[in-house]
């Protein structure tokens, strides 16, 4: 289909207003429509648009058209938006105000009803109509975009188009040059604007290729009226906090066109927001597809279309810019239309459209090897061993994925155990291409295949074809592809005038030798040679035009034992998945972190990994205290559960030197080890100690603290965090006093002092009404509410009153014990006191399930009135060897002291971001125990409840993993393994620093 013909540039190009000043604006609204108002200037390319404010009554919107739009084409556009509103509940529009009663009009102009007055403004006579004001605001500049807002666009389209679907009238239909029909016709009339030959080159280049595609798809795609601008600047949002898209606006370029280009527009949009790259663009598509289903071929023109949009984009703006100098609009938007451009060429078109026609339910297309001989010659399929370097790869175990020769080590020792030739996997999305600590995906799934060799081997041709040699190694070309064979050497096929250099050759032919390494991939001819390594994003893609070459190496009657069969991985799909599954079998309430959680498959110090080798950085998990998958950890544990494991009612050596070892790490006279299974058992257990030693059953708990999930423990849990009817549901026994919170609490500041003398006499109440508390639990360091120290003394007075009253005081270091503060080992040591029991778990098993209660003989030996005690893994061998390497290892490597120097490091970054972003309310705590507290306003600390979530999912898509705490959910929990460094203190603050900049 050629190009839409346009009778001339100047209905190409449309001529712009002249320059209108507010007061112009001000007369115009008196003169012509009755308004008495203040106007303020509003951005266009190509309009004059003003926000009229009256007072009282609702601003409305005063446009002024562009010489070249006529009466007709203005009404079309009221009588769409009227349209829109009409076949769309529930989405907005500016629908047009009737002139001769817009001062008064509550609502749109009738049907039918002219909307448009003709002005005289320059010497030109403009159409000029007011429309109603969207509320909120529209989705502009750069910012980030999360992926329910890039769905909603996309839905939104849908809805527009669906609504506009059967509308007709005059004005509808014109030349003009955002309508893709014309793209070719517009670019030959705005590229020579281009100064830059080699961006001028690089636009036509592109469009050309997309045209291409277009042309051959166009007799199938539907045409209807179109709104021709659906973008970022034209959606607006009614709710700040999720900034879903609602209305939309500005149909000044509503036309006949493409129904697809609309779609098209939309996504082009995208892709100048940080983060929103093509492949989270196409969220849009897919949201779009389930509301408007995309035929196949508007599917395969999606993109080529986005491309021509792109290149129409950079062409307008510098024509905009040359010819209307002052517009500050145009060239502002010039870098954001640059970025979409590149965005959308980023990868060869056929690997886009492929990811298109997967984002929208349409078989992809796949590249197929040709019928083919071996490519070895010489080699029996079972000298051939395939070498595993995913993310579960047992070759890459203690953290030998980190390490530069990980791949090279691996094939060596399948050459050493007997292979004559060691093959990577095609579609393997490699472990030892991932990177810690990056914001994005790393490009890790192979698009090829490397042999180690040990022996030379003779390579044949698969296919006949021409052989030629290069730099590099031997190029096979037949059958309309590329075999690609680097590290290999030409030799003399038969019938060749010389060695290699565009020889044909037959099936079965030699054309080299490999000596000890060769790397093999297949592609189609022509375009763009594919790279070795693709993000797991783009790999599906990349099957249009890449084929595995894994069959090819011994014959295809080997090829089941290649990893890649064209199914390259998907760690997304493989999550959602386990979640389905997990959601049948697991109770509900056992609840996940993130809305689209990753598969996590491995652990390595302060890393996560999921199952397409995406590198996390782990700030949350205080239960690995020492690092995931500690090398000495793994040794023991594997060494124990050899010799032997059963419950601590046996008499075995482990058992007992784990319980001295935690005896001598608490002050005396704490002296008697109980150990369980969890933080949640060890609580209980420390309870009813207290009330076997008092025979009380009153408890005295702060509030917006979580304790632990048993009945007891949960009893005196009183987080809305957790349990949001936890302080109704309180039983009788149970009482409470004012979490002694300093920065939001009652008493704020140098007035927290208050908080000791009101517990102390609560205590005292609780003693006269002849119900004194048999114990007073607290977290020796406030942890719920993001890990902020007690006031000082704060533990002493009310330890004081309880014991007076002949209570016990339990202190909760479940979370905070263990060196993790930096500066104390344990959370009491920073209050100058010593509780009568402790109860400690997470950090003491890394992991493992183990928990502690450390109290007195006394104590201990009163829990003889309610039975005996014992517990099956708790105080097993290999739950006890557990127990004592993590204290070695915290000890030899220095983990307290590291979290001492790292976390302080840490605390100050994190201030640092409080000077640059508002919503940085405070920053807590101490070592590894931090919370950084969001607020909306730091004079009133209005928790950021929302934001605070939307920031944790949009730094899971940077890599880190953190969550929310606090009663109002808004404070990063920030307690990672102690083996953190630096790098990933900074890391984690860069991070923050980018979403706090540019959005979640």
């Amino acid at each position: 289909m050629p190009t839409l013909p346009l009778p001339s540039e100047l209905e190409l190009v449309q001529p712009t207003p002249p320059e209108l000043s507010a007061a112009d604006a001000e007369r115009i609204a008196r003169d012509a429509f009755g308004l008495r108002a203040t106007a303020r200037a509003l951005g266009s390319h190509q309009d004059r648009n003003f926000l009229l404010e009256r007072g009282d009554e609702p601003p409305v919107l005063l446009k002024i058209a562009n010489p070249g739009t006529t009466s007709a084409e203005l009404e079309a556009q009221s009588a769409a938006a009227a349209r829109i509103a009409e076949r769309a509940p529930g989405l907005r529009t500016p629908r047009s105000l009737a002139p001769a009663g817009a001062a008064e009009a509550a609502g749109a102009a009738e049907p039918g009803a002219a909307t448009v007055r003709e002005i005289e403004a320059g010497g030109q006579r403009l159409g000029a109509r007011v429309l109603e004001f969207l509320d909120g605001g529209t989705l502009s500049g750069s910012g980030h975009l999360s992926p329910a807002v890039v769905r909603g666009i996309g839905e939104l389209a849908a809805r527009v188009d669906l609504a506009l679907a059967d509308f007709e009238a005059p004005g509808v239909e014109r030349p003009h040059q955002w309508d893709l029909r014309r793209a070719p016709a517009v670019l030959d009339a705005l590229l020579p604007y281009v100064g830059d030959a080699a961006l001028r080159e690089r636009i036509s280049a592109a469009a050309r290729e997309a045209w291409a595609v277009v042309e051959r798809l166009a007799p199938e795609l539907p045409v209807q009226a179109v709104h021709g601008d659906l973008t970022d600047d034209n959606v607006v949002w009614s709710d700040p906090l999720t900034r879903r898209p609602d209305g939309v606006i500005d149909l000044g370029d509503l036309n006949r066109g493409w129904t697809v280009g609309e779609l098209a527009i939309t996504l082009s949009s995208l892709l100048h927001h940080d983060g929103v790259d093509r492949r989270a663009a196409l969220r849009a598509a897919t949201a779009y597809h389930r509301l408007r289903p995309l035929s196949r071929a508007e599917a395969e023109a999606l993109w080529p279309l986005v491309v021509l949009r792109a290149a129409v984009l950079v062409a307008s703006g510098h024509h905009v810019v040359a010819t209307d100098p002052g517009n500050a609009y145009a060239a502002e938007n010039l870098g954001h239309e640059l970025a979409i451009l590149g965005a959308a060429t980023a990868v060869p078109l056929a690997v886009q459209t492929a990811l298109v026609l997967a984002a929208t339910g349409h078989e992809p297309e796949t590249l197929a090897l040709p019928a083919h001989g071996p490519l070895l010659g010489g080699v029996r399929p079972e000298e051939l061993a395939h070498v595993e370097l995913g993310t579960t790869s047992p070759a890459l175990h203690g953290g030998r994925w980190l390490e530069p020769d990980a791949e090279a080590a691996a094939a060596r020792a399948a050459l050493a155990a007997g292979a004559a030739v060691a093959a990577t996997r095609f579609g393997e999305a490699r472990l030892t291409r991932s990177t810690p600590f990056a914001q994005e995906a790393p490009a890790n799934v192979a698009l090829g295949v490397e042999l180690a060799l040990a022996r030379p081997v003779e390579l044949l041709a698969p296919w006949p074809g021409i052989v030629t040699a290069g730099e590099d190694g031997l190029e096979l070309r037949g059958d309309g592809l590329v075999l690609r064979l680097d590290g290999a050497e030409a030799s003399a096929p038969a019938g060749a005038a010389e060695p290699g250099a565009g020889a044909h050759v037959a099936r079965g032919a030699a054309i080299g030798r490999a000596e000890a390494q060769l790397a093999v991939r297949v592609h189609r001819d022509g375009g763009a040679t594919p790279p070795w390594f693709a993000p797991v994003a783009d790999a599906a893609g990349w099957l249009a035009l890449v084929a595995d070459p894994s069959p090819l190496l011994v014959g295809a009657e080997h090829a089941s034992t290649s990893a890649g069969d064209a199914a390259l991985p998907s760690g997304t799909r493989a999550a959602r998945e386990l979640i389905a599954r997990r959601d049948a079998v697991f109770a509900e309430v056992q609840e996940y972190y993130f809305e689209e959680p990753p598969a996590i498959v491995r652990g390595w110090r302060e890393l996560l990994v999921d199952a397409d080798g995406r590198v996390y950085l782990d700030a949350l998990n205080n239960v690995t205290s020492i690092g995931h998958a500690h090398p000495r950890l793994v040794e023991a544990v594997t060494e124990q559960w050899q010799l032997l494991n059963t419950n601590s009612r046996f008499n075995y050596p482990a058992v007992v030197e784990y319980a001295e070892r935690l005896a001598s790490l608490v002050p005396d006279p704490l002296d008697t080890v109980f150990l369980v299974n969890s933080g949640s058992e060890a609580v209980d257990l420390a309870l009813r100690l207290a009330r076997a030693a008092t025979g009380r059953r009153d408890i005295l708990a702060v509030r917006e603290a979580y304790h632990g999930w048993t009945d007891l423990s949960d009893a005196v849990s009183t987080s809305v965090a957790d349990n949001p009817g936890a302080l109704a549901s309180r039983p009788d026994w149970v009482h409470t006093v004012d979490a002694p919170n300093p920065f939001r609490g009652r008493h704020r500041g140098a007035e927290a002092s208050r908080y000791a003398g009101e517990a102390v006499a609560e205590v005292e109440r609780l003693a006269a009404a002849g119900t004194p508390p048999g114990a007073f639990i607290a977290e020796t360091y406030y942890g719920n509410a993001g890990g902020i120290a007690l006031p000082d003394g704060y533990l002493a007075a009310v330890y004081e009153a309880v014991r007076r009253h002949g209570g016990v005081a339990v202190a909760d270091e479940v979370q905070v014990g263990y060196g993790r503060l930096g500066e104390w080992f344990w959370g009491f040591e920073q209050q100058g006191v010593v509780p009568d029991v402790v109860a400690v778990a997470k950090a003491i098993g890394n992991g493992h399930p183990l928990g502690a209660v450390i109290t007195t003989k006394e104590i201990a030996a009163a829990y003889r009135s309610q039975g005996y005690f014992f517990s099956s893994a708790g105080g097993s061998p290999v739950s006890s060897v557990v127990g004592s390497t993590v204290l070695d290892v915290i000890r030899e490597e220095g983990l307290q002291q590291n979290a001492r120097e790292v976390g302080g490091y840490f605390r100050d970054r994190l201030a640092e971001l409080g000077e640059r972003h508002p919503l940085v309310g405070a920053v807590h705590g101490s070592g590894f125990y931090l919370g950084l507290e969001f607020v909306r306003d730091r004079d009133r600390f209005e928790p950021a409840t929302e934001e605070t979530a939307a920031i944790c999912e949009r730094l899971l898509e940077l890599g880190v993993i953190v969550q929310p705490t606090g009663d109002h959910q808004n404070v990063l929990k920030i307690k990672p393994p102690m083996c953190l460094g630096r790098e990933g203190v900074d890391a984690f603050v860069a991070a923050v620093d980018r979403v706090l900049t540019t959005g979640w």
